[in-house]
């Protein structure tokens, strides 16, 4: 009796562990089958997911591997990085944005300052430049200036001339003189009038001889004749040109010394072409020199030269300077600003002149109604005919965007100006047409509105990604692929498969690269063990003939030796 219930027991504990390695196999059989079912599952996405090189991103393919130029990793390309895939618009994450560091600003109408920089000299004003000459020829006795540099005052002598021709003059007034006097109460009118003048036409012609009034009367009184003359300075300034020596004759009109007004001197500068539009006629000049560092000096714009210098392609700007102290030398060198305020239109705007009457001569002679020119006596004009506008008015503003906005190649501007009222940041790439640039800023003729955000900083990272989904963008305007003749796994799985090779081409018998497991390229096989092997793009050939053995498994031809591809006769590949 014990030993049946033994045997029952055992025969329980067997069935027991029976049925455990039942169930056993039946869990492991379904977690396998439920394995392989979801292993199956996940190889669909895997075979839309393209791969790209960052340093190369026309090269895309659908599998992880080496790039073939830089052999660098290929790395996943993001499936949320664009729309639809002819729009120009890139999407990114909020945290994608933060990492790509963009920033934007908007489109606004804003006026701005244009700042023009210039360099140049410190020139005489040839308006207070006079000439010493001798008005009658004579010698040189004595020279009172006989270095260039001297400083000399108004009315000072000059020069000790003596002159034949000046005696003669003399001696013609005191016979006038004579017959004047001797006219008695007795003599007719009619020649006391005529001795009147001729006594007058002798004083005008020692007059226009060089003497001075008072040199005129004293030969009068005296009754004798000057033997030399002396020449006087017409205005203050400094010598700086010295002509003759002492003891020369000299004929009439002979020059004999230059002097210059130093108390307004010019400043020239060169202003390049492409600044001309912000120059205008009037306008206030900044300028420092190395004689007084951190010292500023301020003029005013009195002539723009109508002539273009060929070989600097410049223009000369000269600039009316007070100088009453004397200390701007003429050839200093000097560092110039012009900042113009900028309407729309690209017109100059200055709030000094706005509805002002200005002199054509003289710009700094301004008026706040029409008149004439206090120094030379011209008419005044407005200030609007010289190329400013008038008052203030928000209207008036131009549209601009800042410097770092666009990006400039050849005759295309492209921005990127960010969607308004989207879940995540999206950027549209647009053509815009330029203005003149104003400092910091661009003005904008067109494809812009105000209000509008464009990217500011990042934009480059924006047109690298849609260069990198083959969008249109700064590079490549068209958008698309690769160059034809290297496409680089631009057609999708389902593009390849929907057209089958024809029989015996090289894709029906090798329709894979072995490097990059890529389209191939009948164009581009080398040749090995007396077959073909064809690959996607140059620089697999060089990776596959530097260890064939590691590629052969995926290669047909070695595997079926009735079956050897056959290069088209047009084909010219890169036969090794």
């Amino acid at each position: 009796m014990r030993m049946n219930r033994t045997l029952w027991q055992g025969g329980v504990i067997v069935l027991l562990v029976a049925a455990g390695f039942v169930a056993g196999y039946v869990v492991f059989s379904a977690g396998q089958s439920v394995g392989a079912g979801a292993h199956s599952h996940s190889e669909t996405p895997q075979e839309s997911q393209q791969w790209y090189c960052s340093m190369h991103p026309q090269i895309v393919r659908y599998g992880p591997g080496l790039c073939p130029i830089c052999e660098m990793d290929l790395i996943p390309m993001p499936k949320n990085l664009g729309a639809d895939s002819g729009s120009r618009d890139l999407v990114v994450s909020p945290s994608a944005a933060a990492l790509m560091r963009i920033q934007t600003a908007p489109v606004e109408r804003l006026f701005v300052a244009s700042e023009i920089r210039m360099v140049g000299k410190i020139q005489y004003d040839e308006t207070r430049v006079k000439h010493i000459t001798a008005w009658v020829p004579g010698r040189l006795d004595r020279l009172y200036v006989d270095f260039t540099g001297t400083t000399v005052r108004k009315g000072d002598h000059l020069v000790y001339l003596y002159s034949p021709d000046l005696i003669s003059a003399q001696a013609e007034l005191l016979q006038a003189a004579k017959a004047s006097r001797n006219a008695g109460a007795a003599t007719a009118s009619y020649l006391v009038e005529a001795t009147a003048s001729t006594l007058q036409a002798a004083r005008e012609k020692l007059r226009l001889l060089g003497l001075m009034p008072g040199q005129i009367e004293e030969i009068e009184r005296s009754g004798k004749p000057m033997t030399h003359l002396t020449i006087y300075s017409p205005i203050g300034g400094v010598v700086i040109q010295k002509m003759v020596n002492e003891g020369m004759y000299v004929n009439t009109g002979m020059q004999i010394y230059a002097v210059a007004d130093l108390s307004q001197v010019w400043v020239k500068l060169d202003a390049y072409e492409s600044d001309l539009s912000w120059i205008r006629y009037g306008q206030e000049v900044q300028f420092t020199t190395e004689a007084y560092p951190g010292e500023t000096f301020t003029g005013r714009i009195s002539f723009i030269d109508p002539i273009l210098d060929s070989m600097t392609r410049t223009v000369k700007v000269r600039v009316d300077v007070p100088n009453p102290d004397g200390r701007l030398k003429p050839e200093m060198f000097v560092r110039a600003v012009v900042q113009s305020r900028v309407t729309e239109g690209g017109r100059v705007m200055d709030r000094d002149l706005a509805g002002k009457w200005i002199s054509p001569m003289h710009p700094w002679i301004v008026k706040s109604e029409a008149g004439t020119c206090d120094v030379c006596g011209m008419d005044l004009v407005p200030a609007e005919s010289l190329g400013y506008v008038g008052p203030d008015a928000p209207e008036s503003a131009p549209l601009v965007i800042p410097d770092t906005a666009p990006l400039i190649t050849g005759k295309r501007a492209v921005v990127y100006v960010q969607k308004p009222n989207t879940e995540v940041p999206t950027f549209e790439g647009r053509d815009i047409e330029l203005g003149a640039r104003a400092g910091r800023y661009y003005l904008v003729k067109s494809g812009l509105h105000e209000g509008e955000l464009v990217v500011t900083n990042g934009n480059f990272k924006i047109d690298s990604a849609l260069q990198i989904q083959t969008k249109p963008s700064m590079m490549n305007p068209e958008g698309g692929g690769m160059v034809p003749g290297h496409q680089h796994g631009d057609a999708t799985p389902a593009a390849s498969s929907a057209a089958a090779p024809a029989p015996g081409a090289p894709a029906a018998i090798q329709p894979l690269c072995p490097v990059m497991d890529g389209p191939i390229d009948p164009s581009v096989y080398t040749e090995y063990q007396g077959k073909r092997v064809y690959f996607c793009c140059q620089g697999c050939d060089k990776k596959f003939l530097a260890n064939p053995e590691q590629y052969l498994g995926k290669l047909p031809q070695f595997q079926q030796s009735s079956q050897e591809p056959v290069a088209p006769p047009a084909a010219t590949g890169h036969n090794h």
